[in-house]
């Protein structure tokens, strides 16, 4: 069959759901049987994301393929248990670019090469080119920012060009703000009609608006709504506050809204597949046991504010792995800093089940975060580090088990006499030339266990395959005095002999890695990595 396109766009502002949307979007038609995949447009001038600071931006997800991506590329591949490339991804600066490379190779053969259409075309071509190689049959295309914004026209200009010519082929649809004023406490519609009304400016007519809020949408708010916005009130879709984002596709279907889509895009829908995900909400609704996990890291706070966004996959992976163990993860975040200015506030750590360290960059809080890893060193408090997580414990390890004081990273201190985390020499030169965009040790790499250890068991094979995104990696002058002390390096990848997870000896789970395991971790699949942390830690 024909490519579907169903084009997800944003209204009033920013956060309100449209990657989550995009997602349940996916999911409900790979329930039924379909070849699913979705697509991010970014409209920053950013030529990926690995550049932008994680608290503003939130994190930075990457593919298997080695690309740096907004977030919401994880919530695709979570929702549709299936990995997302780099090709489904663009942002304003990437399609450009594209641009501006063909017109210096004649491309264009000496066209005038304007904004519109040749952007619009480029964008058509990129979303065409991903659902091919994905063989998509429904192809989910998430437009970055809100409609209004000037950053984001060209894009809902391609989706008007693309409904234009195979109007039986196109979606539109606009998730719609519908705030609750404290002091009027009645839902108010006019914020979805002023983005449905600029949405018409921009030559674009929704078929369907998914209405955000904290409540579901009564009957007087959806007709008033099908009134000012030219629409069926049947086209108008509740989409309340959930307890579980992946509650979100169950929610949609009740209003019969994968109907409604097929209708719209005249497709037939086949008997719907049941299975792991109706398994999975079944074992959210009966988890009956709590496991507190506490999450120590340095991108957590935006004034006054928390940013969990930062580290968005590392909380869905320890929610999964909860969950398929009968639990609810309850996750408390921890600053750093706190426990450089005070000590003492390191026995809190003692209320948890479980330590996570994520990854990160930079020296800020970074002595605060080795005294963590210490006292869950040391009170056999399971532990979790991800990429810098498993550096700095091979620092901490280094300092007060070896004994060598002046243990560091090159990272914080280029001049360190004892750098038991170093820098390879084409990331060296990489920084030395102000190289930082896609530069990265990037993307899927392999990796050896070695048989026997936790690990190992945990995973059940020898071999895997698991996504970096880092500069820096152990020194191996010191891999064998740690390992005759008990830190064992059970995890290598044998082509370049690089140490990819570590594992303590006589402690119920102290394991790091290099890489980020939190990206591989589905609803319907936990990742190994977390089951044995959350096992561990429901044991404590």
């Amino acid at each position: 069959m024909k490519t579907k396109y169903i084009f997800v766009i944003g209204g009033v502002l920013s956060g309100v759901g449209k990657g989550v949307t995009t997602a349940s979007i996916g999911r409900i038609f790979k329930n039924y049987g379909y070849k699913v995949s979705a697509i991010k447009i970014d409209p920053y001038i950013n030529v990926d994301a690995g550049t932008m600071n994680p608290v503003e931006h939130g994190e930075v997800f990457v593919t298997e393929d080695g690309d740096e991506t907004d977030q919401d590329i994880g919530n695709y591949e979570r929702f549709l248990d299936t990995n997302i490339y780099s090709i489904n991804y663009m942002t304003t600066g990437r399609v450009y670019l594209s641009v501006i490379e063909k017109e210096r190779s004649m491309y264009y053969k000496g066209k005038c090469v304007q904004v519109v259409p040749h952007i619009p075309f480029e964008v058509i071509d990129r979303i065409k080119a991903a659902a091919k190689k994905a063989k998509a049959e429904v192809m989910v295309v998430e437009v970055g920012g809100t409609v209004g914004e000037y950053e984001n026209i060209l894009f809902l200009e391609a989706a008007r060009m693309m409904k234009l010519d195979n109007p039986n082929d196109v979606a539109i649809c606009l998730v719609g703000y519908m705030p609750v004023p404290s002091h009027l406490g009645e839902m108010k519609t006019k914020p979805t009609q002023h983005a449905a009304r600029t949405l018409n400016n921009s030559g674009l007519q929704a078929d369907f608006i998914i209405a955000r809020g904290k409540y579901e949408l009564d009957a007087p708010r959806k007709e008033k709504l099908a009134l000012f916005c030219w629409m069926k009130p049947e086209n108008i879709v509740s989409a309340p506050d959930v307890n579980n984002i992946y509650e979100i596709p169950l929610v949609l279907e009740k209003q019969n809204f994968s109907k409604l889509l097929a209708q719209r895009l005249k497709i037939k829908l086949p008997p719907k597949k049941t299975g792991e995900w109706e398994k999975f909400l079944h074992n959210v609704k009966t988890a009956t046991k709590t496991v507190k996990v506490a999450v120590v890291g340095k991108y957590f706070s935006t004034g006054d504010f928390t940013l969990a966004d930062s580290y968005i996959s590392v909380i869905q992976a320890v929610k999964h792995a909860a969950i398929w163990q009968g639990a609810t993860a309850e996750m408390t975040w921890l600053d750093s800093e706190s426990y450089e200015k005070d000590p003492q506030k390191l026995k809190e750590l003692g209320d948890y089940d479980a330590l996570i360290v994520p990854g990160g960059f930079g020296t800020r809080g970074i002595e605060g975060i080795i005294a963590a890893i210490k006292y869950a060193r040391e009170h056999s408090l399971p532990y979790l580090g991800l990429c810098y997580g498993m550096q700095l414990a091979t620092i901490e390890f280094a300092r007060h088990v070896l004994g060598i004081k002046d243990a560091h990273t090159v990272e914080c201190d280029p001049k360190t006499k004892n750098p038991i985390i170093h820098i390879n020499p084409e990331q060296a030169k990489n920084v030395a030339h102000n190289r930082y965009g896609g530069t990265m040790r990037l993307g899927a790499y392999d990796c050896d266990l070695k048989k026997g250890s936790k690990i190992q068991k945990l995973y059940g094979t020898d071999k895997i395959s698991e996504r970096h995104r880092h500069r820096y990696e152990f020194n191996n002058t010191y891999r064998e005095a740690m390992e005759k002390a008990g830190l064992e390096f059970v995890g290598v990848n044998k082509e370049k002999n690089l140490m990819e997870i570590i594992e303590l000896k006589n402690h119920p789970y102290f394991v790091g890695s290099q890489f980020h395991p939190e990206f591989l971790s589905r609803p319907t699949r936990p990742h190994p990595m977390f089951l044995g942390l959350i096992k561990a830690g429901m044991g404590k």
